[in-house]
């Protein structure tokens, strides 16, 4: 079947509008050159005038593929697909793996990677001369198009930060600045905290793949939502910083503003971001965490505490997803963390970090020991059959958390002081200390002992 040359795209599509799908590869001629224009100048020509009738990437990527007679796929940074000319999804997938004669270039504008485009010849490899043009031609359309974006983006970073830190608090003006975002506050607003931690080596800027991912998963239930990678929450202490560096700063953090307060519009969002997420981010360890609504938008600084609160107590516990309400006890350190996180980080001090210290640096267990045997209501024999090892060996922890601590589990006081204290650990998102008995798969190498070693 022949297909309407290049330049009637458009119209033929709204002519068909509602018939089969074609795709517009499969049997598209090469543009001829006039008797007095070489076929270099020709396929020049076609790809500068697509790029200079804003007709977007994916015409200009069309453009390409028949200037190049190759099937092309273009991406940004973060290795989102921008646009793509390819001849069946197989093609595709074929030349995003860089299969056969797949040449991968880079898209720059000055110093600058704005991505780069995959090109796979059908039969004789592209003039080099031509290649070099078209990649100039659009690595600047990239770059063009991709400005309003990073501008917003920068606008919504910095309102979120503004208003999660309290430097603005007059109601009007918050209403005002999400107005200009395209986001109504005036329904009050919840807050999702979600995070995506590579478990292998990444290549390009994958935190914001990982935004570019989240955004698309809550914007399928609202689309005004708003979401930035921004500083939230006090500063997590670093193990082993010493008193003459600087001090620590908060941590980046994934933050979703959904407008409105309904508590079910809410886990709707937090449940479409966790899906996206685990169905594009294979290979990362994943959290979402969602506050309770804010009716007013001058308390979007609590709703945002909320979410990262629960996102370090999820995050602690090995939880996906997590809301607020569902935090139990760990709510009651909500006002310590929000109005004086450095009370909280004091309590912490006083009770575990001792003992964190100490597993960190000989490898031992004894803040999951603490943790195991709270969890099991003091019972020293539950914990040997959690931990998979023998009643004596829990007891001799337990004497070195009290010797290291000066608290004694033995008593209601003791358990309820290291207990709190574990919490702010948590609270605080204060990683637990690791090592080798802590790596995934090493549960495998630990069986229970013999019933009367319990």
């Amino acid at each position: 079947m022949s297909l309407p040359p290049f330049g009637a795209q458009a119209a033929a599509r709204r002519a068909n509008r509602g018939g089969p799908r074609i795709p517009f590869l499969t049997a598209a001629p090469k543009p001829q050159a006039s008797p007095t224009q070489s076929p270099f100048l020709a396929a020049f020509e076609e790809v500068s005038e697509a790029v200079e009738s804003g007709s977007g990437l994916p015409t200009i990527a069309r453009a390409a593929a028949h200037a190049l007679d190759a099937s092309v796929v273009i991406v940004d940074s973060a290795s989102s697909v921008l646009a793509e000319a390819c001849l069946s999804p197989e093609d595709k997938r074929a030349v995003l793996a860089g299969e056969g004669a797949t040449d991968v270039l880079e898209l720059r504008v000055a110093a600058e990677r704005v991505g780069r485009m995959s090109v796979r010849a059908r039969g004789v490899a592209p003039d080099a001369a031509l290649m070099r043009i078209v990649t100039t031609l659009i690595a600047q359309e990239v770059d063009r198009a991709a400005g309003p974006e990073r501008a917003s983006e920068a606008a919504v970073g910095d309102f979120l930060s503004d208003v999660f830190s309290r430097k603005l608090t007059d109601r009007e003006n918050i209403l005002a600045r999400a107005g200009e975002l395209g986001c109504d506050l005036s329904g009050g607003a919840s807050v999702i905290v979600a995070r995506a931690k590579p478990q292998h080596p990444e290549e390009g800027d994958w935190r914001a793949r990982v935004l570019n991912v989240a955004w698309r998963g809550v914007r399928a239930v609202e689309r005004t939502s708003l979401a930035a990678s921004i500083e939230l929450g006090p500063a997590r202490p670093r193990p082993g910083a010493g008193p003459d560096q600087r001090p620590p700063r908060p941590d980046r953090e994934l933050v979703i503003l959904l407008p409105g307060s309904g508590r079910e519009l809410g886990r709707r969002c937090a449940a479409a971001v966790q899906t996206e997420m685990e169905g594009s981010l294979d290979g990362y360890l994943l959290g979402v965490a969602l506050s309770r609504p804010a009716a007013d938008p001058v308390d979007l600084h609590r709703a945002a505490a909320e979410a990262l609160l629960a996102a370090n107590v999820a995050e602690a516990h090995g939880q996906d997803s997590i809301t607020f309400e569902e935090t139990g006890a760990y709510r009651l350190l909500l006002p310590a963390m929000s109005e004086d996180p450095t009370e909280l980080q004091r309590f912490h001090d006083e009770t575990v970090a001792s003992l964190v210290k100490y597993d960190d640096q000989y490898e031992t267990e004894l803040v999951r020991t603490l943790e195991t045997f709270l969890d099991a209501d003091g019972n020293v024999a539950r914990t040997a059959e959690r931990l998979f090892t023998h009643r004596h060996t829990v007891r001799y922890r337990l004497d070195r958390v009290r010797e290291l601590s000066g608290l004694d589990v033995g008593s209601t006081d003791g358990r309820e002081r290291l207990s709190l204290g574990l919490k702010s650990m948590r609270v605080l998102g204060i990683a637990p200390p690791g090592g080798p008995a802590r790596e995934v798969g090493t549960e495998a190498g630990r069986v229970p002992g013999e019933e009367k070693d319990r």
